[in-house]
């Protein structure tokens, strides 16, 4: 009975004037409740709107010749990601548009709108030649934005006219969407 504290401590019990119950000045270990703000998170948290730029892409195949690395060619359709992953590397890119690998990277992400017209003249060239290309290696092809813009289902289309192979790497479930397209 001694140690009853009310569950709020700003709030007396009834019947009493006290509102706390000290420890006595002659106990080894004393404990005591801090407000350290957590309560705070129960409160609703400010959303923060996504902004999608128009980005003209002047190429949209991107090759490396890394031995490290198990692709030579990727299209990342996006800038930025959605997602918000902590440990994502892509982060630091955001900062060649004099943005911030933070909340600019989750918030202010780019499009690529002609990234099918790039690829059809890509596939064209006589000079072209064919090896799998990976998305998702930069950042999430399937990120909310693709909901709207739908430039990841139109590059794989376009793959799949030229039966062109395509890797992908995704945390989202939206590629579902797309695996009538991937199964052909």
């Amino acid at each position: 009975m001694a140690n009853d504290v009310p569950d709020n401590p700003t709030r007396s019990l009834k019947g009493r004037g006290a509102i706390s119950n000290l420890a006595g000045r002659f106990v080894d270990q004393v404990s005591s409740r801090e407000c350290d703000g957590w309560e705070t998170l129960l409160e609703p948290v400010e959303r923060i709107e996504t902004v999608a730029i128009e980005e003209k892409a002047k190429s949209i195949i991107a090759t490396n010749q890394s031995p490290d690395i198990p692709f030579s060619q990727s299209i990342n359709a996006y800038r930025g990601c959605e997602h918000g992953c902590v440990y994502c590397y892509a982060r630091p890119a955001h900062a060649y548009m004099d943005l911030s690998p933070g909340l600019d990277f989750e918030t202010r992400l780019f499009y690529k709108p002609n990234a099918v017209e790039l690829l059809e003249s890509a596939l064209r060239k006589k000079t072209y030649r064919c090896s799998p290309i990976a998305m998702g290696t930069n950042t999430d092809p399937y990120q909310p934005l693709e909901k709207d813009k739908q430039i990841t289902r139109r590059i794989l289309e376009t793959l799949q006219r030229y039966r062109h192979p395509v890797t992908i790497v995704t945390k989202s479930q939206l590629i579902l969407r797309d695996l009538p397209i991937l199964a052909e």
